[in-house]
């Protein structure tokens, strides 16, 4: 069974060069190609490919909102975004949008069928540039966290610790010695501190930075 592929670039010889060399490999079957991003979302209602591999700038419309657009519309088409750039500014909104791999137009043509046939398999696959920008955005999100925490007072952690233990308001007055009328004034503090929307994500936030078991 082949891999159906649709190449999605607005530069014509860089089309022609996917276009020649994938189909030499086995396996793998170009059936169609687009200019723009409008043009990839329309051929891949059309078409209906397995996989595009995806330029991101691109006239009309960009890579990442057709992958968004196509992702919304057709979940079971696996997206690369092949791309010269390989800024944050990009790589995060493009796995975001839905995309299964990020790889520079660099990559060696092996790497490149490799990189197609384990994104197929269900693998993620990420340039070394891409990675590095993906660690490096976690580790700012996890650091931005811990500084939230230390915004809270003592007694704002030990009522988000409690939340996280499924108790009620009242449960929480009674653990900590305090009105019910108190508790909910921590609560609506901590959750604006933490720019949470309420107690679900607040106690899920309180087990994702190890505050409880």
């Amino acid at each position: 069974m082949c891999i159906r592929i649709l190449i999605a670039d607005d530069h014509h010889v860089v089309r022609r060069g996917l276009v020649f060399f994938l189909r030499t490999q086995k396996g793998l079957e170009i059936i169609g190609e687009a200019a723009n991003g409008k043009e990839a979302v329309q051929q891949a209602q059309l078409l209906k490919p397995d996989i595009i591999l995806m330029d991101l700038v691109m006239p009309e419309m960009d890579g990442i909102q057709a992958t968004k657009i196509i992702k919304e519309k057709q979940p079971e088409i696996k997206i690369m975004m092949l791309t010269s750039f390989s800024d944050q500014d990009q790589v995060i909104p493009a796995l975001e949008a839905g995309a299964s791999g990020f790889q520079l137009k660099d990559i060696q043509p092996d790497e490149l069928v490799t990189s197609i046939k384990k994104i197929i398999s269900g693998e993620n696959q990420l340039h070394p540039k891409a990675t590095s920008h993906l660690l490096a955005n976690l580790s700012n999100k996890s650091k931005q966290e811990k500084n939230l925490l230390e915004e809270l007072t003592k007694r704002e952690l030990d009522v988000l610790k409690e939340i996280a233990k499924g108790k009620s308001n009242k449960e929480i007055a009674a653990a900590l010695f305090i009105t019910e009328k108190t508790v909910k004034t921590h609560v609506s503090n901590l959750l604006a501190k933490l720019e949470l929307a309420d107690r679900t994500q607040a106690a899920l936030y309180a087990v994702k930075n190890q505050l409880v078991n």
